[in-house]
């Protein structure tokens, strides 16, 4: 089989990032309005040029990164590529989203005091801060309200007061933030994979970090998943560490980014309640379900305090939900199902999305506590419990986007990147990277190359494993949970 050195596929995982932005400045999320001229459309030629080498640039960061996961290096090597393939998107437009036009202009709506949970973007005056923002966001987020915490929003308006929301200048501060959430990823990735080794942490780096979806919809499209995702995921490290309060006003920050990082709360109570024995059953368990929740619910209602943005993001988290996505399969299974009955008897067919959405969300709570408990009789480790519940809530979520996925894939990475679910999660997030287009549209072809994606890397994943053992069979070591905890620090 034709393969390339490590330097070979971090040369060729540059080559592609940097086409992948090149196409992005004709075909990436150009906004309406640049007043400086720099992101502009072009003609309809250049675009579907730029398109591509977008795509062009695309698979061959696919092929790199799958390369490189295989080839072997060190822990360094593999920082320094990850450094060499997000450098070309730091400078480049928004890729594959609109989304940060929304966030630049929520910023600018707390910044003059509108209601941002009560109203969307179009309340801005146009030719005010922030207009050239909102005349760029995805046209059923305009007038929505937004779903996300006062943390991620205050980011968002210390972005917007410093640029004055000028379109370049606000999307790079934007950007930087995603950087920073970039960096401790990598911190956390690498001391939750340490008790793995050297293979651990770099494995760890390559599914986590070096990951396309992760590099295209975080540093690229400037998701707050990703700060999210950073912030959980350093909780979980000082929670490992003994230090479970300081975790959980960590995971209560990620919370007032996105709410799905509640769930690390459950199985940060996990960590608590292990490191407990000894103690009576009745004290572990009290100690692990109620200590995480009351420090991130403090944590969380003094953050809205402070950021003065009033309690309206705890009603605006179904917002989500109401727009349909084709890879929610609750959504599809609803509307069909909803659709069908339409055509039999005239029911109306929106109640009947809404109640299979709602068991969908109600097995994957009930998927969560199996895990919960399953982690809290010895396996698997709470992280990795973890990693397969925030999986779980996406599958069964009433809305998935593709960056979602990073949610789970990130916890796993520490834990069993080359295990079982490592592999199916790394088919995934290399087929997955293909279904939104530079310029944040969904078209067909987008599912038509994830699909011809997922079935490749499903071939290479199954030659793999009959070429060597089954590493998931041998559990991975627990050391992390055994590591000395006096109790004054698990009582900070």
């Amino acid at each position: 089989m034709w393969a390339m050195s490590a330097v070979g596929y971090r040369r060729l995982g540059a080559a592609g990032s940097a086409a992948a932005a090149a196409g992005g400045w004709a075909a990436g999320t150009l906004p309406t309005r640049d007043p400086w001229g720099i992101w502009v459309p072009h003609g309809p030629g250049v675009t579907v040029a730029a398109t591509v080498l977008a795509y062009l640039g695309l698979t061959l960061l696919v092929v790199a990164w799958w390369g490189y996961g295989r080839a072997g290096s060190s822990v360094r090597h593999t920082l320094v590529t990850l450094g060499w393939w997000a450098a070309p998107m730091l400078l480049a437009p928004p890729l594959f989203s609109a989304d940060v036009y929304s966030y630049i202009a929520q910023g600018a709506m707390v910044l003059e005091g509108h209601d941002v949970y009560g109203a969307g973007p179009s309340v801005l005056d146009p030719g005010g801060v922030g207009g050239d923002a909102a005349a760029s966001v995805g046209g059923h987020w305009t007038d929505t309200p937004a779903p996300y915490g006062p943390v991620f929003l205050v980011l968002a308006q210390a972005v917007t007061l410093a640029t004055g929301g000028t379109i370049v200048p606000a999307v790079l501060g934007m950007r930087l933030i995603a950087v920073a959430a970039l960096a401790l990823i990598v911190w956390a990735l690498r001391r939750l994979a340490r008790d793995r080794g050297e293979d651990g942490e770099r494995g760890a780096l390559w599914l986590g970090a070096l990951n396309p979806l992760l590099l295209m919809h975080v540093v690229g499209g400037m998701h707050n998943d990703g700060l999210m995702i950073a912030l959980m995921l350093a909780g979980v490290v000082l929670a490992r560490r003994g230090r479970w309060v300081a975790g959980s006003a960590l995971v209560g920050l990620a919370m007032m980014v996105k709410s799905p990082a509640a769930v690390a709360l459950l199985f940060i109570g996990v960590i608590v309640g292990r490191a407990a024995a000894g103690r009576p059953a009745v004290h572990r368990v009290v100690k692990g379900l109620v200590g995480p929740g009351l420090v991130a619910g403090a944590v969380a209602a003094g953050a809205t305090l402070l950021a003065g943005t009033g309690f309206g993001w705890l009603r605006t988290q179904s917002v989500a939900g109401t727009i349909h996505t084709a890879l929610s399969v609750t959504s599809d299974l609803g509307l069909l199902l909803g659709e069908l009955l339409h055509a039999l008897l005239g029911t109306d067919p929106d109640p009947v999305k809404t109640a299979v959405q709602r068991l969908g969300l109600a097995a994957a709570l009930a998927v969560i506590a199996y895990l919960a408990w399953r982690s809290a009789r010895g396996r698997p480790s709470p992280v990795h419990a973890l990693g397969l519940a925030l999986v779980a809530l996406v599958v069964l979520s009433p809305m998935v986007q593709p960056w979602y996925l990073l949610w789970g894939t990130t916890v796993v990475a520490a834990t069993a990147w080359d295990g079982r679910a490592g592999r199916v999660l790394a088919v995934l997030s290399a087929a997955l990277v293909y279904e939104t287009a530079p310029s944040g549209a969904t078209p067909w072809y987008g599912f038509a190359l994830a699909a011809v994606v997922g079935a490749a890397g499903t071939v290479l994943v199954r030659r793999s494993a009959t070429a060597r053992p089954d590493r998931t069979r041998v559990p991975a070591p627990r050391r992390a949970e055994r590591e000395p905890q006096p109790e004054s620090d698990r009582l900070r």
